[in-house]
């Protein structure tokens, strides 16, 4: 029974700056650079415990890139910090030479992903970044869904050699991971155990999905549920395992659909376990201004829309 003792709702920007300080204090290696965003990015705190190994560069991604990628070859483990779209769509062009291409070590910490910005509207809410970062060879990207999970997340990836891009958000949403969690990349979290379908999600959606696993199960649907935090490496022994079990999948993410997790595993499945797959995320569309609730409503990133699309498949499932 999927049953979570929800005490709190926590931003998981926040759970990058304490998982950032954090490294500051055990890792002298780890440095922070910023493009004009400390406190939105929460990095508050490393820039003050540690100025000497924070750089601002004011607003000069592309710059930020370039310096992060020489800090490397210094033994330096540099994280960088702005918006999602300036974290990736702004810089394509200096992540893919400067640091994909060469291989460097740097941690790309993005926030503010998805619709979940907010009132800031279309042209920061970027839903391409996962795609555009997961094409690039030697990329690891990863999509953690709540604080606790962020937090050692950003911990983890200090340790992982190679380049990382690392996508969190801005709104309070349930906190529902152990603080305790051991963050294993490119290795899926299986939540709950299911017969009937396979519910994979990542980020934000990965709680929705949870909501929608408990009112599909008071329904007699078994579900198995998998938050995939990891989009690349990804776990395709999981995804395999749980497709062969179950006949039925859906995808959850606050993403567009072209390019995103439902594309991956949508791939995956048709290599290894052709079955019927449902998704659900941002169909070919840009983003509007409004609040967060308001977006992932009219954008059918809930969990009804998680419920309905189980159902369909289930559908199709039983027809094939």
């Amino acid at each position: 029974m999927l049953d979570f003792n929800i005490t709190d709702k926590k931003d998981t920007r926040s759970g990058f700056g304490e998982g950032l300080a954090e490294l500051g204090r055990s890792n002298p290696k780890v440095v922070a650079l910023c493009a004009d965003l400390i406190g939105s990015l929460k990095m508050d705190a490393f820039k003050m415990e540690f100025p000497d190994r924070f750089f601002q560069v004011g607003i000069a991604e592309a710059n930020m890139m370039g310096i992060a990628a020489g800090l490397t070859i210094g033994g330096y483990i540099p994280f960088t910090g702005t918006f999602a779209n300036f974290s990736t769509g702004r810089v394509y062009d200096q992540i893919r030479q400067s640091i994909a291409y060469s291989g460097k070590n740097v941690k790309i910490c993005a926030s503010h992903a998805g619709l979940t910005l907010g009132e800031d509207g279309a042209t920061h809410q970027i839903l391409e970044d996962i795609g555009m970062m997961n094409m690039l060879p030697g990329m690891t990207v990863i999509n953690p869904c709540d604080f606790n999970q962020t937090k050692a997340a950003t911990i983890a990836i200090a340790d992982y050699q190679g380049p990382v891009y690392l996508r969190f958000g801005r709104p309070k949403v349930p906190n529902f991971t152990s603080p305790e969690q051991s963050f294993d990349i490119g290795r899926a979290w299986q939540i709950h155990n299911g017969n009937h379908v396979t519910i994979i999600a990542t980020g934000h959606l990965v709680w929705k999905s949870v909501e929608a696993a408990i009112q599909l199960e008071a329904e007699g649907i078994s579900v198995d549920l998998l938050n995939i935090h990891t989009i690349k490496p990804l776990d395709v022994d999981a995804i395999v395992r749980s497709a062969q079990k179950t006949g039925a999948v859906v995808t959850a993410e606050e993403h567009q659909i072209n390019g995103g997790l439902g594309s991956v595993v949508a791939q995956t499945l048709a290599l290894h376990a052709p079955t019927p797959v449902r998704f659900v995320g941002v169909k070919d569309s840009f983003g509007e201004s409004g609040t967060p609730d308001q977006l992932m409503k009219k954008y059918g990133l809930e969990a009804s829309v998680i419920f309905s699309a189980v159902k369909e498949v289930l559908r199709q499932k039983v027809q094939a």
